[in-house]
Formats: C-alpha cells, structure tokens, sequence
C-alpha cells in the first residue's frame, strides 16, 4: 500500500534478520527506503561510548543497510536509494525520549551532534526533546524522501500488477489517474464495534465515493461502499471521496478479506500478499465459559479476516474451532489476541502438525474398483502433476466443482501447460488435485458424477497412508461399467467403490509423506553457542548457515515443525 518505508533500527542491536526481511520485502515491491536509528541515548548511557565510538557505530549501521540495499534493489535504483547522513535520508533518535535530529533538521535546529551527545550524556533529554522533537524530523523526513504516488506508481505498479500495462485500468494506475476506473487492494480489514467492518486499502487509480457499487474481484461479488473515510493519525475521519494515491477505509465492506481487490470494472487481481505457504500447524480452541461462545465465534471471524495466513474451520464431529497457522509462535499471538485483546478466556488444545501425501510416480493404468455389490466397475490410475504445473495451480487457488459453464477456469487449465481436451474434461479440483473424465460414450456416468466427485474430494482429503491430505495427483477414470438399474449404483456403492480405488492406486504409484519444515534465524552470543547447538541437535534441525558480527554469530537452519513444538521456550531456557 506504501511507496516509501522508514526503517527502524536499534543503535545498539543494529542490523538484525529481521531489519534483513523487511528490507528484502520492502524492495522486492519497489518501495523505496530510509533509516532511522533508535535508541541512540542507549549508545552514551549503557553501553558508554565516546562521541566518535557512537559516530563509527552509526556509520556500520549505515554500511550495512546500504549493502543490503544493493544487494535487493532494482538496477535503476541501487546507488539512487541508498541512504546517506548528508541528504537528510537517515535520521538519529529516540523514540523513547521524542526527539530525533538529522542533517537537514539541523539546520532549522541548530543542534549538533556534539550536543545531541552531551544532553544524553548529561540525562537532559527532556530539553532535547523540546528543542529538536522526533515529529518534526520524521515528518521532514517523510516529505523530503519519499515519493509520491504520481512519480512512486509509475516504476512500482509493473512489478505489484501482472495485467496488461497498456489497457485501460494499466494505464490508468500508471498515471495514477483520479477519473479512471476503481483500482484498490485492500491491505487490512478491523471491526469497530460501531461502525463494523473497515477495509483499508490503496487507490491506485479512480475515485472512491459513498454510496458507489464496486466489484469483489477475488470474491466475484458486487457490494456497495456505505461510508468513505481517510486516517488522520489514529482517528478516522468520514469524506465525501478519496481519490487515487491516498489511503482508504472503506465501511459496510462485510465480505472483504485483506489481499481484496475492488474495482469499478472487470480487471487482473493484485498479486496478493499472502503466502502461498499453507499452514502447517493446527490447535484447537474452546471458550471455557458457554456464554463467551458466541462472542469466540465472532472474534475469530475477525482474526481471519485480518491475517489472511491463519484459517479457521469448525470441526462437525466434536464442535471445535481449529485454528492453523504457520508455526506455533503464529498460533501464540493469535492466542494472546483471543485472550488479552478481545479478553475472552480459551483452552488450546497442544499443536497438532500438518502432514501432506503425494505419489512418486504414475501408478499402472486400468486399475479396476467394483461397488461392494459387483454390480458396477471403475477403471482408472492416478498420475503425478508436474511441478510447473502444481505450482501455478496452487498460485489459482481453483478448487470445488468444474461445470460446463466454467469456460474461464477451463482457459486457467490450458494456460497452466494442461492437455486442452484433458482441461475439458476435468470435473472437480480438490487440495491442488484434480479428476478427470478420461472415458468416452458411458452416459450413464454422469448421473453418478456428483457421487464419484464427493468421492474423490474424500479420498484427497483424507490419504491412504495416514489419513492426511492427498496434493499433486491427477486422478484419471478411464472406464466404467454401470449396472442398467440407478437402484444398484447409489451412494453406497459408488463412494467406497471410487474412495479405495484412488487408494489402491495412490499405493501402486511409491506413495511419499511431506513433512512441514521451518527457517530458523537465531542470533544468540557466542557465550551460548553450545546450549543452542546442542538445542539444535536434539530436534533435527539442519544448520544451513553461520555468521558472526561482534560478539553474536547467526544461525541458519532448518527444522521439522513437529520437533519446534516448545522451542521457543526452551531456547530461552537453554540461553538464560
């Protein structure tokens, strides 16, 4: 949603993998950086420095974030976006104590470095506040260095849109075009127990007023805008409309989740920032009072809405809520959310990790099912999906049925390097697996479509090894033989006639387990070195990575998720 960012960096920690991430993130979106270094006051007053100590600290901060700029900035940006001391583009301060200089600041100010020094050095920082205050050097900063959103959309929206620059809606975000079509990406999505739900998101081109009907693009649905607002500061406050470049909240929006597009037109999504990565964890949440029920339900509802990464689904059997998310730390804050935020008391049953099963090869091909009557047979073998495929299909995010009416997903399959007439033939697409309809003259069949669908849809969601979900297969019937009567091919032979034979063939085709595995960044003194790799040891982690900077060296590996279970805990006990 941003164009620039200001990165916050700790004078005493300085770069850490963290400040890497963001950094990484912020250029792979074209979103042009600054610095401002924090807690400088920790510089003179823990650890003691001189002035010129503090002036090398700032200067390998500075070298470093430049190095990482060059590293993952565009060509034409790499030496233009690093940031200097003498252009204004790096700010000291402490957030802390609300004050802040830099070089341009100084010289409304006055104040020097020397100063700024000895004030900390001396615990006057209240004066230094009032002489030389954090939002003014932040706001200078901010106007002075980063872009605008006519000079910013030019350069970013190529790299954050994959539709066709030269059509209508292209043309209009380059310009950033306040009278062209609805463009905006909504970013995040809160509830006001007012107001109700408020979408915030960016306008990349055209108007957004009260009262305008705009289209869901990922969720094909047309809604009305009931209240238009901008953000001035924490407060929201209620406009007539927002034109392109600015930051909205849209109100009445109930079916909107962050990663939304919403235009006035027909138009390519935006690339969505949520991860591709499914959720590899799972625990599952009570209230421990009946009455909080209700009000449980809602909040994650909401959870769900504005962290697109954690998914929630009621289990039909006990009446849980099962939440997944990407690891247990995930799982902890929206725990601390549920119970500290919205103050409703839970219990969390332990993590639960998600497996996936998926074959190795084609299994041999005219595999016969019969119905538990013998009065119907099935032929058919599965065939693993090739990984350039896979990937674009879990990019889609197509799954349920596929009807003749569907011409659209089926012009998504030939896209993807699918077989045309295989792509016309495929029925359902379930957990990145699909079936298809390979026979040819049986008309019978399709009066058991639905069943051997819901079939199919059964048997991927629940594998032959260990009842976990099925991915990557292509499930292809090649034949049948129907009994003339329906009354012989109801649900109860067709299900478990179609369910085992796509297990028996799965088992034919070297069947695999995929366990979730996870990076770990640790940064731990060299002092702890041992604990932490012995730490490491027990859990089968892979050390990939080490680097040292001062009296800290990083480690970089990777786990199986089920053995990170209680890390974070540990870790800390085994460093303390």
């Amino acid at each position: 949603a941003v164009d620039g960012v200001i990165l916050v960096v700790d004078a005493v920690e300085g770069v850490m993998p963290k400040t890497e991430t963001v950094i990484r993130q912020s250029l792979k979106e074209n979103v042009k950086p600054s610095l401002f270094i924090n807690k400088v006051d920790r510089l003179v007053n823990e650890l003691q420095l001189t002035e010129k100590q503090m002036q090398e600290r700032f200067i390998k901060t500075i070298v470093q974030v430049n190095r990482l700029i060059e590293r993952n900035a565009p060509d034409q940006f790499k030496e233009k976006w690093k940031v200097r001391v003498e252009d204004g583009s790096v700010v000291f301060g402490s957030a802390y104590y609300n004050w802040a200089v830099s070089v341009l600041h100084m010289k409304t100010t006055g104040i020097t470095f020397k100063e700024v020094y000895n004030y900390c050095k001396n615990e006057d920082q209240k004066t230094l506040a009032e002489k030389s205050p954090l939002y003014e050097a932040i706001v200078e900063l901010v106007i002075q260095h980063l872009p605008n959103p006519l000079v910013a959309q030019k350069y970013r929206i190529p790299k954050i849109w994959k539709g066709e620059i030269e059509s209508i809606e292209g043309k209009a975000m380059i310009e950033c075009d306040p009278n062209g079509p609805l463009s905006m990406m909504i970013v995040d999505v809160s509830v006001d127990p007012h107001a109700g739900d408020v979408a915030t998101g960016r306008i990349y081109s055209g108007t957004v007023r009260k009262g305008t009907q705009i289209k869901m693009i990922g969720g094909k649905k047309d809604i009305g805008v009931q209240q238009v607002a901008l953000f001035m500061g924490p407060e929201r406050v209620a406009v007539s409309e927002v034109p392109a470049g600015n930051i909205a909240a849209l109100v009445g929006l109930k079916e909107v989740y962050a990663g939304e597009t919403l235009s006035t037109i027909n138009m390519k999504e935006f690339e969505a920032f949520m991860s591709n990565t499914e959720p590899v964890i799972t625990v599952s949440v009570e209230a421990k009072e009946a009455k909080n029920l209700p009000k449980l339900i809602e909040v994650i509802r909401q959870i769900t809405k504005e962290d697109p990464n954690i998914r929630a689904v009621v289990n039909q059997d006990t009446g849980e809520h099962l939440l997944s998310g990407m690891g247990e730390l995930h799982l902890e804050v929206t725990q601390h959310r549920i119970e500290v935020d919205h103050k409703i008391p839970i219990t969390v049953s332990p993590p639960i990790v998600v497996y996936r099963e998926t074959i190795n090869k084609n299994s041999p091909k005219k595999h016969e099912a019969k119905t538990p009557n013998k009065h119907n047979k099935f032929y058919m073998h599965v065939e693993k999906i090739p990984e350039e495929i896979m990937e674009k299909l879990i990019e889609s995010k197509i799954n349920g049925k596929i009807r003749e009416k569907d011409k659209h997903l089926v012009q998504q399959f030939i896209d993807m390097g699918i077989d045309r007439e295989e792509a016309k033939r495929i029925w359902a697409v379930n957990n990145n697996c699909y079936i298809v309809n390979a026979t040819k003259g049986i008309e019978a069949l399709f009066e058991v479509r639905e069943l051997i669908t819901q079939a199919f849809n059964d048997a991927t969601n629940e594998g032959p090894l260990a009842k976990e979900k099925v991915q990557g297969i292509k499930v292809m019937l090649e034949d049948a033989k129907l009994h003339e009567d329906a009354i012989h091919r109801g649900p109860a032979q067709v299900l478990p006639a179609i369910t085992r034979g796509i297990y028996a063939c799965i088992l034919q085709a070297d069947p695999l387990l995929f366990e979730p595995k996870q990076i770990l960044f640790i940064t731990v003194p060299q002092d702890f070195m041992g604990a932490v790799s012995k730490e490491l040891g027990a859990r089968r982690a892979q050390i990939t990575d080490m680097k040292t900077e001062g009296d800290q060296t990083i480690i970089i590996g990777k786990a199986p998720v089920k053995e990170l279970i209680g890390f974070s805990a540990a870790i800390r006990g085994a460093t303390q």
